[in-house]
């Protein structure tokens, strides 16, 4: 029998009649007519082929194979109802879902450490799995169904909802006795004897957020010497901490790496350069409770920690 071509309410009012003994009063509680148990039933018989209640003076009698079933039928049905009644009554606090938060090295680095602390509290028995940016391409984005969120620049693709977190102004990092670079911020007159290392993070090539800051330093007139390139941020500060090369990364990433290395955070002689950072997830899990609970605390966590961030919940 293929199980998809069952219609379950069938088993759900049997599983009512054989316990009231009565067509009447099982349409009473079903919130039914009397006739649709009726038809219902004979559906059902025609199903399992047995008469499964007969007539006795002014009831119904179940049949011997109707008699084993009930107890089966009130299992299935109490399960099924606790599946659903457990759904509606998500509690964070006995939760033992994984969930799935995709990002970039940067918020690898800043965000994850005070979402993952603020998830322990508001889920204690969760798991917090981190993904990369990579591996959400690769697993087919966020319809994919395998994450539940994203910690990245705003795309408007099809299915996507989305809610600001924060303004994250770019920032150049150096080692504390750099030679050229002497004072809070890099003058456009060092550019020229400065060596700079990029970071290429999606897939090892340069990604939206590069693009956006070779424009804004085309825009000045001022033209970066690439003498490293390196996959993630933590390895840039590495590199600039040995050596006289300079690191551009966001404000809050060469904070947090910062406060290991023998370095100095430094202005760039660029105005506005920074991304709007925004958490996007997909249409499928918008009502999901463990998913909501997931983004509720990545929110209250992130939005606005340098600065309000413009823009609401889409």
């Amino acid at each position: 029998m293929n199980l998809s071509s069952v219609d379950l309410n069938l088993l759900h009012v049997l599983a009512v009649t054989l316990e009231e003994r009565s067509a009447t009063r099982a349409a009473r509680r079903l919130g039914v007519t009397q006739s649709a148990v009726s038809n219902a039933l004979a559906r059902a018989r025609e199903l399992l082929g047995d008469p499964l209640l007969v007539r006795d003076g002014r009831g119904l009698s179940p049949t011997p194979a109707a008699e084993g079933l009930l107890p089966e039928l009130a299992a299935a049905m109490e399960q099924l109802r606790s599946v659903i009644e457990h759904r509606r009554a998500f509690d964070p606090r006995s939760s033992t879902r994984e969930l799935t938060l995709a990002c970039a090295d940067n918020s690898q680095i800043a965000d994850v450490p005070p979402v993952a602390a603020a998830l322990a509290r508001e889920m204690p028995l969760a798991r917090l799995r981190v993904v990369s940016i990579d591996y959400l391409v690769a697993s087919g984005g966020l319809s994919g169904g395998g994450i539940d969120a994203v910690i990245a620049l705003r795309r408007r693709d099809p299915g996507l909802r989305a809610a600001a977190l924060y303004r994250d102004p770019a920032v150049g990092m150096v080692r504390r006795d750099h030679p050229v670079v002497t004072g809070k911020r890099i003058a456009r007159s060092a550019f020229p004897r400065l060596g700079f290392i990029d970071v290429h993070i999606p897939l090892g090539r340069p990604g939206r957020g590069h693009a956006l800051v070779e424009e804004a330093f085309r825009a000045q007139g001022l033209v970066r010497r690439m003498a490293l390139v390196v996959p993630g941020f933590a390895a840039a500060a590495m590199a600039a901490a040995g050596s006289d090369l300079v690191a551009c990364m966001p404000r809050r990433v060469a904070r947090a790496l910062g406060a290991h290395l023998p370095v100095r955070v430094v202005e760039l002689p660029v105005e506005e350069l920074g991304h709007e950072m925004w958490l996007s997830w997909h249409e499928r899990t918008h009502k999901d409770p463990a998913a909501a609970c997931l983004r509720r605390v990545i929110i209250e966590t992130l939005r606005g920690v340098d600065g309000p961030s413009s823009g609401a919940a889409t």
